[in-house]
């Protein structure tokens, strides 16, 4: 393992020397070789990672420590990676679908200037750099950094079209709104250390185990690193940045969507699972939120016109089924989903972005239409990452959506019937968007049908791997009820998993259940399928919604409930602090001491009259009141 132990730090270090090549030479280099440099640091970062992934498989676990990051007194918080099944799999996931994000970029942004290019390149390798770093760290701290880095560049990439205002306020409420989860996550951060003396996962979770934290403890510290998820995973109440988001460029929305930024919460909780198995208070309370995050998320996308908006509620609503398996218990199912999820999303963005860059920059799916005849390989990728999604068996989404659903149906049948609901909602919603764009005739104006053409090879060549991992990808976790032991990713994940499942005990449901849980949910998602591609091939929704409908148009009001409720108070508060506050009060206390001392000198200075006589007057009584003092006042 000498070896690894060596290189490993490359992982993260290459895309950190891209963001550093393409940022410094952004103005003097070629788009070609701000291509190479910034796709070929992420492809060795894969290529590497491969290589660890297969050390770790071998049984190779290791902490690589390299340098003492702080020490103070007796706390010593090492730079260390912590390489296990957990991690490697991340580590796969981010280089993996990253690098092929970095593909697609060449030719989607090729058309911005040359130091612009570079700007993007050098932003998408300090992104990949800092979910690295984050899945790496061996204890909070270094995967804080990680976490804080990522939330930087989400705003840099968010607004990269900075010209435009609105795009610009889009970046800010990611950056603001993450920042209201980042601080519960310090305060867990600070709180381990005040109880545990340590930050380490491993010392960390032996304290845990040994029953030293306290139940106040426990679970005080994991609902402050569930609400830093809530930011990071856009959960409610913290979810309304992420659909804002879609203001980046579209491979941006695949990276922050697909395989790095929101997937973060995911692996903090994941990684922390025996912090959650000992809080039972916690675990329902992460379970409700990621079901009602799911639910509210699908509805809103029944209605949304714009192509990728309708995919980032998509993306809100999975991340809530991802924490609905874990507080469940189901880590590993959890995991599973954030794999499967990471290809049939990237590929759907990706997807949307090809659609897009035909149409000329239009987004409306209702001035699209019969796109299929003329995008056959964007056509065909998209129609299996809405399978996907949709949970078609044989497919990726169906493995890692009906394990979610049976650890939901082991916690409580409610919570099956409501996750099961919001699979439906999935179904129908992508279809409609599917068919809307790609059946039928086409809705667009006759120059758009002019030059509708399928995209470049640049494009559609990373659509088709991960159209083909959104099939296979799931065959990695078929279940028990299937095929007996051929569940490689739980026997992989098991170590990790290992002391959650001895506090929360096996929960397990017979065959013949799961049979029948499997075949209701699959009966009814085909059904909702075949309705909305007939439905929505023939007659698309043209017209703004009414009714109900209208509701869910507008997001369930809640961006103008904030407005209302947290914004402008926010506003007027600060309007109050800078005009009458600040004005009245801060200015007036300097001010106000400044002619205090300008009226205390004009008073002073008549003392020095320059007559002899009241200079001897105020002599004799000075020394009559010394007198008086000393006599009678002294004591």
């Amino acid at each position: 393992m000498k070896n690894v132990l060596d290189i490993v730090f490359l992982i993260p270090l290459l895309p950190l020397i891209g963001f550093v090549i393409n940022g410094l030479g952004r103005k003097y280099l070629t788009k070609g070789l701000i291509s190479i440099v910034g796709c070929g640091s992420v492809l060795v970062s894969f290529l590497i990672s491969v290589w660890v992934f297969i050390e770790v498989k071998n049984g190779n676990n290791y902490v690589a420590s390299y340098f003492d990051f702080i020490r103070v007194g007796d706390l010593t918080i090492p730079f260390a990676f912590q390489i296990d099944q957990l991690s490697s799999l991340f580590l796969l996931i981010i280089t993996g679908v990253g690098f092929l994000i970095h593909v697609y970029s060449t030719s989607y942004m090729h058309g911005e200037e040359d130091d612009h290019f570079g700007r993007y390149f050098s932003y998408l390798n300090l992104f990949v750099f800092s979910m690295l770093l984050l899945v790496m760290g061996a204890n909070y701290v270094i995967m804080f950094i990680g976490w804080e880095g990522v939330g930087l560049c989400s705003y840099l990439l968010i607004g990269y079209w900075f010209k435009n205002t609105e795009y610009n306020k889009a970046a800010s409420k990611a950056f603001i709104m993450n920042r209201i989860g980042d601080l519960a996550f310090l305060i867990a951060i600070f709180w381990i250390i005040a109880k545990a003396g340590n930050i380490n996962y491993g010392d960390v979770f032996a304290y845990a185990q040994g029953n030293k934290f306290t139940t106040t403890d426990v679970t005080a510290i994991t609902i402050l690193l569930f609400i830093g998820a809530t930011g990071k995973s856009a959960q409610i109440p913290l979810y309304t940045w992420l659909p804002d988001a879609m203001a980046g460029p579209t491979p941006v929305s695949a990276l922050i969507h697909a395989a790095t930024m929101v997937t973060a919460g995911i692996y903090m909780i994941a990684r922390s699972n025996i912090l959650y198995s000992l809080s039972p208070v916690t675990m329902n309370i992460v379970a409700i939120v990621g079901l009602a995050t799911a639910l509210v998320a699908a509805t809103i996308a029944l209605k949304q016109n714009d192509i990728k908006k309708v995919l980032a509620y998509s993306t809100v609503s999975q991340l809530g089924y991802m924490f609905l398996a874990l507080g469940t218990g189901a880590y590993v199912a959890a995991v599973f989903h954030v794999m499967t999820h990471a290809f049939f999303k990237a590929l759907l963005f990706l997807g949307s972005g090809s659609v897009i860059h035909a149409m000329g920059g239009e987004q409306d799916i209702r001035r699209m239409g019969g796109l299929g005849k003329h995008m056959k390989i964007t056509h065909a990728t998209f129609l299996v990452g809405c399978l996907a999604i949709a949970g078609i068996p044989g497919l990726s989404g169906f493995f890692s959506k009906d394990e979610i659903l049976a650890g939901a149906f082991v916690k409580s049948p409610v919570l099956y019937a409501i996750g099961l609901g919001t699979a439906l909602l999935t179904a129908f919603y992508m279809f409609r968007l599917y068919a809307t764009t790609f059946k039928g005739s086409f809705r667009g104006t006759h120059e758009q049908e002019h030059h509708l053409h399928e995209s470049p090879a640049a494009i559609t060549g990373p659509l088709i791997i991960l159209a083909i991992l959104s099939v296979i990808g799931g065959y990695v976790g078929v279940p028990e009820f299937i095929a007996h032991g051929a569940h490689s990713l739980g026997d992989f994940l098991a170590p990790v998993f290992s002391a959650s499942k001895e506090v929360l005990g096996a929960h397990e449901i017979s065959h013949q259940t799961e049979w029948m849980l499997t075949g209701i949910s699959t009966a009814l998602i085909v059904a909702v399928v075949i309705f909305a591609w007939n439905r929505f091939s023939r007659k698309p929704d043209a017209e703004d919604a009414k009714g109900f409908g209208k509701i869910l148009q507008h997001k369930w009001y809640v961006d103008e409930f904030y407005e209302k409720i947290i914004v402008r108070p926010l506003n007027a508060l600060g309007s109050f602090l800078n005009d009458v506050f600040e004005k009245t009060v801060v200015d007036g206390m300097v001010n106000g001491v400044g002619r205090l001392v300008n009226y205390g000198s004009r008073q002073l200075r008549l003392l020095q009259s320059g007559q002899v006589g009241s200079y001897v007057l105020l002599m004799v009584v000075g020394m009559l009141l010394f007198f008086v003092f000393q006599f009678f006042l002294r004591k």
